[in-house]
């Protein structure tokens, strides 16, 4: 229906599958598009949107990812299409089971490829491996034509044994420059830290290069923290008006920074309403919608009559940014998907046209 946010004139809401085996179910839905004539002579864009299972006994236990397909803009989908050989789980020689997962795909425009970002997972069984439990960025590069993924690889760091220990790009929404270095925002900690109960994560933005098969770390900039249980985690970023902006999990609040060349930002604040009340936002993500004439968020909060949803993670909201104040304008907020019960902490955001972009989410 019609919006009063600003530029926005229209929001619709599709459904892309159903169904539920009541063991398992579709989670980490995420859309990548690759623009009109990308790949080809295609007139539209090509929207592929990967997702994996979940075993619903176990914590946070992912199998390989699938993807699904539309060629029509979402008039219909192929799939969803497994990729066993090449995004599926890996026995490593301590004998735990390493997969890549909340991953998100996006257009690199330097090199015309679809590269996917997120992290690894490892497991003993059905079981989170025990800590101090080593995570790596992951990425793989999608073939349009072969509708085929690259065997996922892992992003090398400085340091790995210490310091980038555990260090992963899970969720994350990167930003692309001009010149094609990718600004990938990261969480991490060392080896030391990851053994403590009282840990908490850093946020970072790393600038890194894609050479269209490999990519690699240049640098990293600041490191942002926060004084709440397990830190700062699931970093997002966006460039609007020639600002940068950096959205970040908490356990007990969201957070928000700017900058002005995407690596180093200002001391993070807690996300708040105009009227000065915080948003509500708590241990799950929040992605950034950019138009030309206005900033966006898209987020969960409590204060809905949503208390029996898991970590208040659904109705999945959408409002406008102020972008120098950095709060929400609360007369702006509008739901995207309506809350049944099932959450929708988890999610990302593509643009498919620059009129149209889309939010794809699964409930959970």
């Amino acid at each position: 229906g019609p919006s009063d946010m600003a530029g926005i004139s229209r929001i619709q809401l599709d459904t892309v599958r159903s169904g539920f085996d009541g063991k398992t179910c579709w989670v980490q839905c995420r859309a990548g598009t690759i623009p009109a004539g990308g790949a080809g002579d295609h007139r539209l864009p090509i929207v592929v949107m990967t997702m994996q299972k979940l075993l619903l006994t176990g914590s946070d236990v992912f199998y390989e990812l699938n993807d699904m397909r539309t060629d029509d803009l979402g008039k219909s989908w192929v799939g969803p299409v497994p990729h066993p050989e090449t995004l599926g789980q890996r026995r490593s020689p301590d004998g735990l089971e390493t997969v890549i997962c909340d991953a998100t795909p996006r257009w690199h425009a330097a090199t015309r490829r679809l590269l996917s970002t997120g992290h690894t997972a490892s497991y003993l069984g059905d079981r989170l491996a025990p800590d101090p439990r080593r995570r790596q960025t992951a990425y793989t590069v999608y073939d349009p034509a072969a509708r085929s993924w690259t065997r996922w690889a892992t992003l090398e760091m400085p340091d790995e044994e210490s310091r980038f220990f555990s260090c992963g790009a899970g969720s994350a929404q990167r930003l692309d420059l001009e010149n094609g270095d990718i600004l990938l925002p990261i969480y991490f900690m060392s080896r030391e830290e990851a053994v403590r109960k009282d840990r908490r994560y850093r946020a970072a933005v790393a600038r890194c290069r894609f050479d269209g098969s490999r990519l690699t770390y240049v640098e990293h900039g600041t490191e942002l923290e926060a004084p709440d249980p397990r830190g700062m985690g699931e970093p997002s970023l966006t460039r609007f008006q020639g600002t940068f902006y950096l959205t970040l999990r908490n356990d007990v609040r969201g957070y928000v920074t700017k900058g002005e060349d995407g690596l180093h930002f200002e001391p993070p604040r807690p996300w708040r309403f105009d009227d000065g009340s915080e948003l509500g936002n708590y241990n799950t993500q929040q992605h950034w919608v950019v138009h030309s004439d206005a900033l966006y968020l898209v987020y969960t909060r409590r204060g809905l009559n949503n208390d029996h949803v898991f970590r208040h993670r659904a109705p999945l909201l959408m409002a406008e940014v102020d972008p120098d104040r950095l709060c929400v304008i609360r007369s702006t907020e509008r739901v995207l998907v309506p809350e049944r019960g099932a959450r929708l902490g988890n999610f990302a955001v593509t643009e498919v046209t620059p009129q149209e972009t889309w939010v794809t989410v699964s409930e959970w």
